[in-house]
């Protein structure tokens, strides 16, 4: 059966390290985007949100926020801003972000860039999604791949 490269980067790091997967689900920019094997080649940006990688029975899952996705000749690379892998989410310190951004986004000081506070309660939101999703599928997650 024919499998799919894939590889997570970010400028300080190598996150997932080039593997034979089966499936991708990333944020894409304007929507979710599922690559399988033998995909066209591609080229899309990444908004903030979870990426997915399936092998086999086993999904691990990530919090990605910007950057790029390349499919070419059955690779895909993600190129993100940032990801975290779900392990090293740290749940309180995520709920304390979107506890400052919800109070800052309801008291609205004035100075306040909305975009950038929008941007990091988003952020904060998807860190705690990605956790909880280990949380409910302790199962579902795969070990290291040499990462």
């Amino acid at each position: 059966m024919t499998k799919l490269r894939f590889e997570l980067v970010t400028p300080q790091r190598i996150v997932y390290a080039d593997d034979d997967v089966d499936m991708v689900i990333a944020p894409g920019a304007d929507g979710e985007l599922g690559i399988l094997p033998n995909h066209a080649p591609l080229l899309a940006a990444l908004g903030i949100g979870e990426l997915r990688v399936r092998k086999g029975a086993q999904e691990e899952s990530f919090a990605v926020h910007g950057g790029y996705l390349e499919v070419l000749a059955n690779k895909a690379i993600v190129m993100a801003s940032v990801a975290e892998p779900v392990a090293e989410i740290d749940v309180s310190r995520a709920e304390e972000a979107r506890d400052r951004a919800e109070r800052l986004y309801h008291e609205r000081p004035s100075g306040l860039d909305m975009a950038r506070l929008q941007a990091a309660l988003q952020r904060s939101r998807v860190r705690l999604k990605v956790a909880r999703r280990k949380r409910r599928r302790p199962g579902m997650e795969m070990e290291g791949n040499g990462r």
